[in-house]
């Protein structure tokens, strides 16, 4: 890691701008899933589907990750990556389940 990612400092406001946008999100999740938790499974899958798409989740999140990585000096290392990408590349991201 560079020396200038070990210490990166993000104003207040902008840290209140991302934790209010994280809060949203949990929180919401935590109602849906404690309103839902009696009822048909169905009814939380459409419910969950239709807040991410009706809130705009992944450009909250989006703003989110934006927020937490716009000061990190982005200068790639002799692997050719920057900090993020070599902390970020052996993420196991969602893919369909086989054989279904």
């Amino acid at each position: 890691m560079l020396d200038s990612n070990k210490n990166i400092i993000i104003p207040g406001e902008t840290l209140l701008e991302a934790l209010a946008e994280v809060e949203f999100i949990l929180i919401s999740l935590h109602k849906m899933g404690s309103h839902y938790q009696d009822k048909p499974t169905e009814e939380y899958y459409q419910a969950t589907t239709n807040f991410i798409d009706d809130e705009n989740i992944t450009q909250r999140l989006a703003k989110i990750r934006r927020i937490l990585s716009e000061r990190f000096n982005t200068s790639l290392g002799v692997d050719d990556m920057d900090d993020i990408e070599r902390r970020m590349q052996n993420i196991n991201f969602w893919k369909p389940r086989t054989g279904s």
